[in-house]
């Protein structure tokens, strides 16, 4: 059960380390190249964004059918078992937004970078004519 967490961790992390390499002010070159790898990238790595749906559903399903422990009839075991299942279920949830959002970020921090190399390539034309 915890493989998915761990490859959505690692998801999350490297496109995390992705946005921060794509906004750090780098040489035009490296920038053009990094900015093209990355775009190349973002279709197949598209699969994260269902994954995390599907995992936030299982995280929803899972919480309509757990089991309550608020009464006096619950031991400190299971109460803590209880607690510690929510704060699990909200990390995750946490983690499973968190993929989408970076995602959505680097796609559009590419997408911006396009736009502007295709305006300076309209700029310069209308410059050198």
């Amino acid at each position: 059960m915890a493989l998915q967490w761990m490859i959505l961790t690692y998801v999350v992390a490297a496109e995390a380390a992705i946005a921060i390499l794509l906004t750090l002010p780098s040489p035009k070159a490296i920038k053009s190249r990094f900015v093209s790898l990355i775009s190349l990238t973002l279709q197949p790595s598209l699969f994260i964004i269902p994954f995390a749906g599907f995992q936030l559903l299982d995280i929803y399903w899972k919480n309509e059918h757990r089991l309550m422990c608020t009464g006096e009839i619950c031991t400190a075991a299971e109460r803590d078992r209880y607690e510690r299942s929510i704060y699990k279920a909200q990390r995750n949830a946490i983690l499973c937004v968190a993929a989408c959002l970076l995602y959505w970020c680097i796609y559009r921090v590419c997408k911006y970078y396009k736009e502007i190399q295709s305006v300076e390539e309209v700029e310069k034309r209308l410059k050198d004519e």
